[in-house]
């Protein structure tokens, strides 16, 4: 049974991007984090594994992966974007403290954009919600 790694990049594969060794590392680690991470973040993970990458590579890579549909940007306005390989519908909870993002979902949001179409007419391409709170390890400090 093919892994989500290996499933996706067969989807590059189909779509004609070349599958470079950094390009397989940095999309794994993205599956494999549930912790949103940055760029930098994702750059010194990999950089024992992979020392002739640059950021640049990394952020090239990611541009590419999102172009792609198979990571997502998520910006907070704190100028550090971190990224997302669950491209499913869900939301995040961000601690105020340290940063920390979690996922949740809550499908009975999809009221919300059937009654948005309704009352403006628009159609609705997406929806984005965030809530802020502390974490339980900033909590418990």
């Amino acid at each position: 049974m093919a892994t989500r790694v290996e499933h996706a990049l067969e989807q590059l594969k189909t779509s004609g991007v070349r599958i470079t060794p950094q390009r397989h590392a940095i999309l794994a680690y993205l599956m494999d984090s549930m912790s949103h991470p940055t760029a930098d973040e994702i750059y010194r993970a990999l950089e024992p594994k992979f020392p002739s990458m640059s950021v640049a590579t990394v952020y090239n890579n990611l541009k590419m992966l999102i172009e792609a549909g198979m990571v997502h940007e998520l910006t907070y306005g704190d100028n550090s974007s971190r990224f997302d390989a669950n491209v499913s519908d869900h939301f995040h909870v961000i601690c105020q403290k340290c940063g920390k993002i979690e996922d949740f979902s809550y499908p009975s949001l999809e009221d919300v954009e059937h009654t948005a179409e309704k009352s403006t007419g628009f159609q609705i391409q997406g929806l984005r919600m965030e809530l802020y709170g502390i974490c339980s390890s900033c909590k418990n400090k």
